[in-house]
């Protein structure tokens, strides 16, 4: 069972797709989170969820206090997943559900659209290392000065490579996922 672990929506369960989804297990997102928080880069925020699955990521944000969340998922099962748990949440006032590939929602999002604050990223495990390299060079595009993106991979994944706008900072081990964190090279 998935649930949203704190906020407003905390202890509410999630429909988690059949299958071709993984969700980000409980623990790891109480943790993630924490330190999302103890970083102030939830509270007041414009989300990002890539490969949002059944959104709970990005539910959990908007749970937490984040004002706007998109959700991006290509898969039928996991955009309507998302859709009835925002429904259910009652958080459809703050997210939007985006049909799409992601690499080419971000190559058709406008550079003049609202960056984000935040940008999480839960590829399959299987995503290969240069589409997800592809997948940061366009997220590097949409993220506002001060943002934190998040890549949650396998632990047994390389280390994300990075575009030159955006500069990690540390990443985490949990059992067998690992979560890398970045944020954009401040303006020198």
């Amino acid at each position: 069972m998935t649930r949203i672990v704190a906020g407003t929506a905390g202890g509410r369960t999630l429909v988690v797709p059949s299958s071709g989804t993984r969700p980000t297990s409980e623990r790891v997102r109480e943790a993630l989170f924490s330190r999302l928080e103890h970083l102030d880069a939830v509270d007041g925020a414009r989300v990002l969820d890539l490969y949002a699955g059944s959104g709970a990521l990005g539910l959990e944000a908007a749970s937490r206090g984040a004002d706007h969340v998109v959700l991006v998922d290509q898969a039928r099962a996991a955009v309507e997943a998302c859709r009835r748990n925002a429904r259910a949440l009652g958080l459809q006032a703050r997210t939007e559900v985006v049909a799409d590939r992601v690499d080419r929602y971000l190559v058709r999002r406008p550079d003049g659209a609202d960056a984000f604050d935040l940008v999480l990223l839960d590829p399959p495990y299987d995503l290969p290392d240069d589409a997800l390299a592809d997948d940061l060079e366009q997220v590097a595009r949409h993220v506002a000065p001060g943002a934190v993106v998040v890549v949650e991979r396998s632990a047994r994944s390389a280390d994300p490579r990075w575009p030159a706008t955006l500069v990690p900072f540390g990443d985490r081990r949990y059992g067998e996922t690992q979560v890398w964190f970045a944020e954009p090279v401040p303006d020198a």
